[in-house]
């Protein structure tokens, strides 16, 4: 047990016990202490107030401050002495001029009516009657109206704090009437100096990582953190370090998953399913671990963008650094959603653990068949050959030679291979200019498009439109991508200018394009036959 909490039978938290007793005290709201403070000291308090603002912010902390602080018998700088008999009695909980009630408990009509029915009686001590009414927007429609006439006009000796999450839920009648104080997320600067006044007071030792940690977890609630540090402390250790605190939280070991992700990232299935099975002899829970590897990835995306990631030490930042630099930001993007698509098919499948499987094979897998480097290495060997001018290209029967942009050899064939010829040219102009489009996609950054189009074919159709015709197929998240406007303005300007006019693109699947071969197969042998032939569908 730690040194400075309570082992009697009434134990009390330490949210409750370490609550601010003063407007210095509470952390990262210094723009309402100090408005609150000079209200007091100019004596120009208000009838009513609205405190706004997230889950364990200082709220209710607040209201009780200020209940005390304007009917402190020696109030000083704004601040209650909490030494006077009012201030002790307001602490203690037994004088009933200061009224605490909770809206989602107390909502109805009856509630609000004998709040009416009250503040018609002078206080017994105190200068002021205070109701302090937390989560007031639970109120219900006829308790808001009960509460209108009385927040409108209430008697001098009459203050009415209200505290609420969600301001949009109360009416606008009520929000018009009240003073309203946003209360904004504590940085995590601040949770942890006000941690380290905790720890100090209470006999804790905790190191510094562990309360950056707490921090980050905490969401800018310091009474979250509170709770967080006291389940630390009923754990008994002597010390409470970083390592304790994921434990106790759920976080998992990073180098778990960042064997998952190292492996996914590099293509490597065999390493990716040898880490995944790794976790799962632990007994971790399928659900839970795809969560935390697309939170992984998540980190490694924010990292890459802002090198900032505070909940992780420095041996884990580095590991996070190698695979940042080892991916694009787009490849990071297209894993989270394709995770995200994963585990929405594990919630309806039986065979869960098969599922994930899958999905992880399905990442380490290239869209390319040899991998990237291989590919690369093929369109820069393709380019070499196009430049130099030693490549040929061979459409049916005719083989035709090399032909230049704006420099044609003029060879002296029959009409007929000239009609050949020049429905070569623009079979060759396509398979020209399409690993270049390819090469300038990936040279620009381009990695979403570059990504999705490895291993398509360009054919140009007509005059004016140019086919892309995926030979393995058109996946739906592929389809989604490349079908965004920005996207098919990008294709479609780097084709237009390979093709020195205004071109429009068109996405083909393998098997659209094969029957749409097979029409046009029969629509030139009708044109070979120059017969009619009607075609009757019965």
């Amino acid at each position: 047990m730690q040194k400075g909490v309570n082992n009697t039978l009434e134990y009390t938290a330490l949210y409750r016990k370490f609550r601010p007793i003063t407007f210095s005290e509470m952390v990262g709201q210094e723009h309402i202490t100090k408005t609150l403070k000079n209200q007091i000291i100019a004596n120009r308090i208000g009838h009513a107030y609205l405190f706004n603002g997230g889950r364990g912010t200082g709220k209710t902390s607040a209201a009780k401050i200020f209940a005390r602080a304007i009917n402190c018998l020696n109030p000083k700088d704004g601040e209650p002495c909490n030494e006077c008999e009012i201030c002790k009695a307001i602490l203690s909980g037994s004088l009933t001029d200061v009224v605490e009630m909770d809206a989602a408990s107390n909502n109805s009509v009856e509630d609000i009516r004998a709040i009416r029915d009250e503040v018609n009686f002078l206080p017994t001590l105190a200068k002021y009657r205070v109701y302090i009414i937390d989560e007031v927007h639970m109120l219900s429609t006829g308790a808001f109206n009960a509460l209108l006439k009385t927040l409108e006009e209430p008697p001098a000796h009459v203050k009415f704090i209200l505290a609420t999450t969600e301001p949009q839920k109360l009416p606008a009648t009520i929000l018009s009437r009240c003073q309203r104080f946003d209360f904004k997320r504590v940085s995590n600067n601040d949770i942890v100096k006000r941690l380290e006044i905790v720890c100090k007071q209470a006999g804790i030792e905790i190191t510094e990582n562990a309360l950056k940690i707490i921090s980050v977890l905490s969401e800018g609630a310091v009474r979250d953190a509170l709770s967080i540090l006291e389940r630390c402390v009923q754990e008994g250790a002597s010390k409470i370090d970083e390592e304790k605190v994921k434990e106790l939280v759920g976080i998992p070991k990073t180098e778990f998953i960042n064997k998952i992700v190292k492996n996914i990232i590099e293509y490597n299935p065999e390493g990716a399913i040898s880490a995944l099975d790794e976790v799962l002899k632990e007994g971790k829970d399928l659900n839970n671990l795809l969560w935390e590897t697309i939170k992984y990835i998540k980190d490694i995306l924010v990292y890459k963008t802002s090198k900032e990631l505070p909940i992780y030490n420095k041996e884990e930042i580095d590991r996070i650094e190698i695979l940042a630099s080892n991916t694009s930001k787009e490849r990071l993007i297209g894993l989270i959603y394709s995770l995200s698509e994963t585990e929405n098919n594990i919630k309806w499948s039986s065979q869960k653990e098969i599922m994930l499987q899958t999905g992880i094979i399905k990442l380490c897998m290239t869209t390319e068949t040899d991998g990237l480097e291989e590919l690369k290495n093929k369109i820069q060997k393709l380019e070499e050959k196009i430049n130099s001018g030693n490549i040929k290209v061979t459409t049916g029967e005719v083989e035709t030679p090399k032909l230049r942009s704006g420099n044609i050899q003029d060879n002296r064939v029959s009409p007929t291979k000239t009609i050949q010829q020049n429905k070569s040219v623009e079979n060759l102009t396509s398979e020209q200019y399409w690993p270049k489009v390819l090469d300038n996609l990936k040279s620009s950054g381009k990695m979403v498009l570059y990504s999705n189009l490895i291993n398509t074919k360009a054919k140009q159709k007509d005059d004016l439109t140019v086919e892309i015709v995926f030979p393995k197929g058109l996946t739906t998240f592929g389809k989604s991508m490349l079908e965004r406007p920005e996207n098919v303005n990008e294709l479609t300007k780097m084709i237009s200018m390979e093709c020195g006019k205004q071109m429009r693109i068109k996405y083909v699947d393998a098997a659209d394009y094969v029957e749409k071969k097979e029409e046009d197969n029969i629509e030139d042998m009708v044109k070979k036959l120059d017969i009619p032939i009607n075609i009757i569908e019965d």
